[in-house]
């Protein structure tokens, strides 16, 4: 176990320094941040002045160097546009895409599991190809498209939930979260639903071709000879062997949602770190668009490394290939 542990630690290490590089070459060349932030009426020395504070005067290899010894000291640089941390503004739209991409996991996992192993259990049944039916429509509809009729359907027509925004929120621990509130939670149900309907058809799937070839195995043959009830085998032994691949895939999912909840955040004005991406990259904000980024990326490898340490643990024989 240690073994692997160590070579996943490696690798990621090495993973998160080629990606910094990738990160920083990729936003240099996006644009000039200079034609956006100095105003054109400025004289030639206010904006030399500027240019040279922002550190925009050196060349791509050593600002990267500058970057990446501010880096290995917590600093990814201050926002061009608000003159303060990058960190610091990425912190604080931060806990309202955790909140949004936790509950859509949470609506993936409740929703798609128990859906997944009915169509598994009675695929010949008109329920089964139902929910097989909608789970290829959860993978075809685009998700702006979705959220829009959402909005049309819920909060033009009906008037039951808000359209945007983040509704009323309550500190915990110093820390803003909507789901605890009746007005926050009936702002955040929309989106959350409309990111998490991707991965709900992908939590389907995955639990049906599961449960059907766990259906399969030989211990299932000697459950069922052996007496035990069909709910003790389903909610036991088949479930149990489902949430291996289910896991591993809502690990990288999770990573995903909280990355790439761009389009749901700018649908709904859902302030979090993802309309933060799209103001930044409108308006050249460097420092902010790397941090981000650098951010998903180290999450992204964090949270491998989480699914690697579990699926070790769950199944032996990962481990002991990975020891190899």
């Amino acid at each position: 176990m240690l073994a692997f542990t160590i070579r996943r630690l490696s690798q990621s290490v090495i993973v998160l320094f080629v990606m910094s590089v990738i990160v920083f070459a990729g936003v240099f060349a996006i644009g000039n941040p200079v034609d956006i932030l100095i105003n054109p009426e400025a004289d030639i020395a206010e904006q030399e002045e500027t240019i040279r504070r922002l550190g925009l005067d050196k060349p791509m290899w050593a600002q990267y160097g500058v970057f990446m010894s501010n880096a290995l000291q917590g600093d990814l640089g201050n926002s061009f546009v608000h003159n303060i941390p990058a960190l610091e503004i990425i912190a604080t739209r931060l806990p309202a895409t955790l909140e949004l991409a936790f509950l859509a996991v949470g609506f993936a996992i409740i929703l798609g599991v128990p859906l997944g192993m009915y169509a598994g259990l009675k695929d010949d049944t008109f329920i089964g190809k139902a929910i097989m039916t909608g789970s290829i429509l959860g993978f075809s509809l685009p998700t702006f498209w979705v959220g829009l009729i959402f909005i049309m359907l819920f909060s033009v027509s009906l008037g039951w939930l808000p359209a945007s925004g983040r509704g009323e929120t309550v500190d915990i621990f110093g820390v803003p979260v909507s789901f605890l509130t009746w007005d926050g939670f009936s702002h955040l149900f929309l989106p959350a639903l409309n990111l998490a309907l991707f991965k709900i058809s992908l939590v389907i799937r995955l639990a049906r071709s599961g449960t059907k070839e766990v259906l399969l195995q030989d211990y299932i043959k000697f459950a069922r000879a052996k007496g035990l009830s069909n709910t003790r085998i389903v909610g036991v032994h088949v479930l149990k062997n489902i949430l291996i691949p289910v896991i591993t895939v809502l690990g990288l999912e999770l990573g995903n949602v909280i990355a790439f909840a761009v389009v749901t955040e700018t649908v709904f004005a859902w302030p979090g770190i993802g309309k933060l991406l799209i103001d930044s990259i409108s308006n050249l904000d460097r420092p902010v668009v790397v941090a981000y980024l650098l951010m998903t990326v180290t999450m992204f490898i964090l949270i491998n490394f989480v699914v690697d340490i579990l699926y070790s643990i769950l199944d032996p024989r990962v481990r002991l290939e990975g020891s190899k």
